[in-house]
C-alpha cells in the first residue's frame, strides 16, 4: 500500500467537501480577552475579537485564578510527577475535588485531565461495576459519551433527541431486572437546547435506572452557585453521576465526575483512563479550584453573559438571520452549507477582525453547518455592534453568491 497516497486521498476528501479544518494561530493576551492577536500565515499580525471561545465568562483572565496558579507554580514546580496512584496526588488536587463535590452537593468528586476523558473512562467502566448494564443514550450526546458507551462492550439503546416517548418505549422493552443507566446532557452545545431533565429523572425512578448527566456547557453558567442546570432546576439530588469540565466557564483545564463516595471510589479503582494517566499539574488544579470557588458567588458574571447573549440574538434575528434560540448562552446561526460557512468565517476574520470558527460535519449533521457565537460578559457593546454590522454585510453577500451559483 502507498501510505502517502492514502493520506493524500483522505485529506483531499475533506477539502472537496469544504470541511477541512484550519487552525487559526492566535495569541491570547493577559487582561485583554476577548481581544487577541492573529498570527497570519504570511507572518503579519492583526488584532481580532474572539467570538467562538469556550472561556464563557472570561475566567481564564481572572486575577483570582492567575494568582492561585502563580502561587502553586512557585510552591511546587511545573508537573505533578505521576499518576494519581503514584505520587501525582497533591493538596491542590484534593482541594479541587472538595470544591467540586461541594458545588454539586455530592459526597465526592473525581478529577480527570479533561471532560472528554472523564466521560470516556466512566461510561466505559460502568458495565464492569454493574454486569449486564444497558445504557440509554440521547442521540445527540457528545462524542466522548458516544465513545465511552461504544467501548464498554455492554448493551446500549439510542433514543431520539429529548424524546421522552422514545426513551420510555426503549426502557419498557427491556427486562425490568436488568441494570440501566440514562445518559444525557443538560445544554446541548450546538443548538443550545436543554434536556427535559425532571421528566428523565421521573423515568429513571420508574424503571430503576441510574442517571448520568453531562453539564459541560452549563457549569459555572446556571444555578445560584453555577453548578449547572440541575442546580437551577433543583434536581441535583436526583442525578447519580454528574460530568463536567473546568475548561469552559471555569477558564482553566480538566474534567471531572461528581457522585457518591462509593461511585467515585469504584471508578477510581477500575477505570484505565484514570489509573494510567498523569494527573493535572498542581498549578492547573489550583487555578481551577480558585475559579470554581469564585464563581459560586459571582452571579453578576452569569447575568451579564445572559444579557449579552439575548442582545446578540435579538439583533441578529432583526437582520433576518436564521438564529437557533433555546434561551441559553449559545448563539448558533444556521448556514447549512460547509463551503459558505467557511467563506463567511474567513471573511469575518480577514475583513473585520472577527473570529468565529465554522462548525461542520461530523460535529453537526450535514446540512446543518453553522457559525456558533459565544458572547461573554467582557464583550463590549462596541464589539457587538461591530459583529452585527459585519454579519449584515456578509450575509447579504453570501446570499447573492449562493443565488449566482444555483442560477
Amino acid at each position: 500500500m502507498n501510505y502517502d497516497t492514502a493520506l493524500d486521498s483522505a485529506i483531499s476528501r475533506l477539502h472537496d467537501e469544504g470541511r477541512y479544518r484550519t487552525f487559526i494561530d492566535i495569541e491570547r493576551q493577559k487582561g485583554q480577552f476577548p481581544k487577541a492577536i492573529w498570527n497570519r500565515p504570511d507572518g503579519t499580525q492583526k488584532e481580532i475579537t474572539v467570538w467562538c471561545g469556550n472561556d464563557y465568562l472570561g475566567m481564564g483572565q481572572n486575577p483570582v485564578v492567575l494568582d492561585a496558579m502563580h502561587e502553586a507554580l512557585d510552591a511546587t514546580g511545573a508537573g505533578s510527577g505521576g499518576t494519581r496512584n503514584i505520587s501525582g496526588t497533591t493538596v491542590y488536587h484534593k482541594r479541587l475535588e472538595a470544591e467540586i463535590a461541594d458545588l454539586h452537593r455530592k459526597e465526592a468528586a473525581l478529577l480527570f485531565t479533561s471532560a472528554y476523558i472523564a466521560n470516556d473512562a466512566t461510561l466505559s467502566t460502568l458495565p464492569k461495576l454493574f454486569p449486564g448494564l444497558i445504557i440509554y443514550s440521547d442521540e445527540l450526546n457528545h462524542a466522548s459519551m458516544i465513545e465511552g458507551i461504544r467501548r464498554n462492550g455492554g448493551a446500549k439503546r439510542i433514543f431520539r433527541h429529548n424524546d421522552l416517548t422514545d426513551l420510555r418505549a426503549k426502557l419498557e422493552a427491556d427486562d425490568p431486572a436488568t441494570p440501566k443507566l440514562i445518559a444525557f446532557e443538560s445544554v446541548y452545545s450546538m443548538d443550545g437546547d436543554i434536556c427535559p431533565m425532571e421528566a428523565i429523572c421521573d423515568l429513571a425512578d420508574e424503571f430503576g435506572a441510574l442517571t448520568y448527566l453531562d453539564e459541560v456547557h452549563a457549569v459555572g453558567m446556571y444555578g445560584p452557585r453555577g453548578a449547572g442546570v440541575a442546580e437551577k432546576l433543583g434536581l441535583m439530588g436526583r442525578i447519580d453521576i454528574i460530568n463536567a469540565t473546568l475548561a469552559k466557564a471555569y477558564g482553566v483545564m480538566g474534567g471531572y465526575i461528581a457522585a457518591s463516595a462509593k461511585m467515585c471510589d469504584a471508578i477510581r479503582s477500575y477505570a484505565p483512563g484514570f489509573i494510567f494517566t498523569t494527573s493535572l499539574p498542581p498549578a492547573v488544579a489550583a487555578g481551577a479550584a480558585a475559579s470554581v470557588k469564585f464563581l459560586k458567588t459571582a452571579q453578576h458574571l452569569r447575568d451579564k453573559q445572559q444579557e449579552h447573549a439575548k442582545i446578540l440574538k435579538m439583533r441578529l434575528r432583526a437582520l433576518g438571520l436564521p438564529i437557533i434560540d433555546h434561551g441559553t448562552h449559545i448563539v448558533p446561526v444556521h448556514v447549512g452549507d460547509p463551503v459558505h460557512c467557511k467563506m463567511i468565517s474567513d471573511m469575518l476574520l480577514e475583513q473585520y477582525g472577527t473570529y468565529v470558527q465554522p462548525i461542520n460535519f461530523p460535529t453537526v449533521p450535514r446540512g446543518t453547518e453553522r457559525l456558533r457565537f459565544t458572547p461573554s460578559p467582557v464583550h463590549t457593546p462596541k464589539d457587538i455592534d461591530a459583529l452585527v454590522a459585519a454579519m449584515d454585510r456578509l450575509w447579504a453577500h453570501c446570499a447573492l453568491n449562493r443565488a449566482e451559483l444555483s442560477a
